[in-house]
Parts: C-alpha cells; structure tokens; sequence
C-alpha cells in the first residue's frame, strides 16, 4: 500500500453531515497603483451544517476580503476565480455559487440563504433611520407580501430573539440612543431576520468590553443551535476561536497556512506561524509572550516561496523556491508548511479523491 493510499485510508471525513458552504481555490484580486494584488489566494475550505469554521490571522491576512467576497460585496474592480458553493438546502441540494451570481442573484441571496455581521455596527447601522425601520427592510426585501402589522411583529419577534430588552421601545429609538452591546444585538437581528442559514460574522464583539463580548458570544451560540446556522466567525482572537468555533482555518498574506478542529490545532499547531500566534497570545498567567520577529509582507512584494520564509525560525533553502501545498499534519489536520514530515497527500488530492471515491494517483 503506498503512503497517498494509506493516508487518505485513515483520514476521516464525515459523510452524515452535508456541508454548507464549500469554497475551492478562491482567488481575489485587486487593483494598485503598484499592480494587482492577492489578499486572497488559492483559498479552499468548507463549513458543516450547524458548524462554525473561525477564521483566525494578523490584520491583513485577507480575512475581511474573503468574507465580502463570499457577500458579494468586495471592493469594486475586484477580479474574482473560483467558486464557492452554498448549499442552501438542508439534504445539501440546491447549490448556489455565489461568486458566479450575478449581483441581482446575490442581492436576493443576502439575507435570505447568507447574512453577515460586521465589527462596528454604528458604522453597519444608518444612523438616520429608527432600529426598528432598518430590522423591517430586511425582512421586507425578502417578503414582500406582508402587511405592516405583520412586519412590524416579525420585527419585534427579531429583536427580542436577539436578546434585545423591551424591543418594543428599542424599535422606535435610533442607533446613537444605543449602547455598543445594543447595537451589535440590533445587528444580529437583522442578519437573521429573513432566515439565513450562513451567518458569516465578523469580528462581532472587537469593539466590546469582555463582559458585554461574553453575553453577545452566548447568543450568538444559542441561536445557532436553536436555528440550526452554520457560521464563518473571523477574528484575531485565538481564545474566542477556542470558545466558539468547531474548526479554524489560520490565514496568513492571504492564504490559509492551517487548518484542523480547533483544539487540535490549537494545542498542537503545526505551521511555524500557529505557533507564533500562540506564543504571543496573552495569558492570565504570569509569564513572557513571544512576539514574532520581522513584519506581515506587502502583497505586492511577497516572496516566491513560503509567505512566512523571512519570519520563519524553522526556514529551509525550500522553503523558498515555491509557496508549499496543504499537507495532511493529522486527522482532518492540515498545515502549508515542508516540516510535515509524514506527507503524504496534499488536500486538493484528498477532495478530488473523496469526490471521486478513488485514491490519489
């Protein structure tokens, strides 16, 4: 038995559970005075139905563009490839690719199938417009047939989903009447007024103390699994990837360099840049933070080899001559880095092969 076969043998896929959202080799491309640069490049990973994948790096590692691309909202000029796949169904039919919708098809999509929350709802929310009128938009682009007594009880039943305290009041009050924690709520109840089954969230509680940040994380876990919602949560923070994700996909200069459940890779990292995250995490404990050497490279001058090479303590002449592919660190574990020293497969022979249900050549 050869090692590919092996390998992809003892992997472990599971099949009962349709996935989501399935994204392969998404690239985007955006265009400087200096030339067209990746902040995403080559992006491959899937979510589960009822999952949360955290999407965790550096600012600037690309994680904002890939979910405004998965939106459809990326910065005009945008050059998009790949594709990205939203089973909208629960059995797991009914596909949409939203980076080949069109935008009329996107715009009835968001809301609807896929909703985002973003970092800084004062700036998401119109600040000109009561809470309650930017709730009942969102349900009517969607349902156009309901009467305004219908609305506004969906608009009510929304906010107080979402844990918002007398709604009935909070509806007619305006986003600068609101607290942070408030508004954030506002935000989740218009993302889920309308029924997604995809909530990509982004960085939703960065802006919060950590007592408010607590009770929006528990809300947010208690709809998922009340309304059965799959969810892209990014954020820089390794201990809210801990506390509310499944799995976690690392991203560096716009690729993912990890990828596995997320206490596997996070008491076992094994791409060099993981475990610099780690390192300089801080802790409640005394005891020292590493940070890690050098700076995140410009997009425009990234090396031809491995993008962490002139950060890495591990480098290597190889390391240097071509960007490494995803290879297989554990099960469902997968790192881009040559110190894999049990290669066998890279990810894109796996997905090919459990597609296909034969082995990798």
């Amino acid at each position: 038995m050869t090692q590919k076969l092996a390998a992809l043998r003892e992997a472990s896929y599971d099949v009962s559970m349709p996935e989501r959202l399935e994204v392969h080799r998404l690239t985007v491309e955006l265009p400087t005075v200096r030339g067209w640069i990746r902040p995403v490049n080559d992006v491959s990973f899937s979510v589960g139905a009822g999952e949360t994948l955290g999407v965790v790096g550096e600012s600037g590692s690309g994680k904002t563009i890939l979910s405004l691309t998965l939106m459809g909202l990326e910065p005009p000029g945008a050059r998009r490839t790949g594709e990205a796949l939203l089973h909208v169904d629960k059995n797991g039919s009914g596909s949409r690719d939203l980076i080949a919708s069109k935008p009329e098809e996107m715009r009835r999509m968001r809301g609807r199938d896929l909703a985002m929350i973003f970092q800084e709802p004062m700036t998401a929310l119109d600040p000109v417009m009561r809470v309650g009128t930017q709730v009942a938009e969102a349900i009517r682009v969607h349902e156009r047939g309901l009467s305004t007594e219908q609305v506004h009880a969906r608009v009510l039943g929304a906010l107080e989903r979402a844990a918002v305290p007398e709604p009935a009041t909070r509806a007619r009050q305006y986003p600068h009447q609101l607290s942070g924690g408030l508004r954030q709520r506002v935000m989740i109840a218009m993302a889920l007024a309308a029924g997604p089954s995809l909530l990509i969230a982004d960085e939703p509680t960065t802006a919060l103390d950590v007592t408010v940040q607590q009770q929006i994380l528990k809300l947010l876990a208690s709809l998922q699994d009340q309304l059965q919602l799959s969810m892209l949560f990014i954020t820089h923070d390794l201990g809210v990837v801990a506390e509310v994700a499944d799995r976690v996909a690392v991203m560096y200069a716009g690729r993912i360099v990890e990828e596995g459940p997320v206490l596997d890779v996070l008491r076992h990292p094994r791409h060099p840049y993981t475990q610099g995250l780690i390192a300089a995490a801080p802790r409640l404990k005394r005891g020292k933070t590493a940070a890690i050497p050098g700076a995140v490279p410009a997009l425009d001058a990234l090396p031809p080899g491995c993008a962490f090479a002139p950060r890495c303590a591990y480098v290597r002449e190889e390391c240097r001559q071509a960007v490494p592919e995803m290879r297989q660190a554990g099960e469902n574990h997968w790192a881009r880095c040559v110190l894999m020293k049990q290669m066998v497969i890279t990810r894109e022979e796996a997905r090919d092969a459990k597609e296909n249900g034969t082995p990798p050549s």
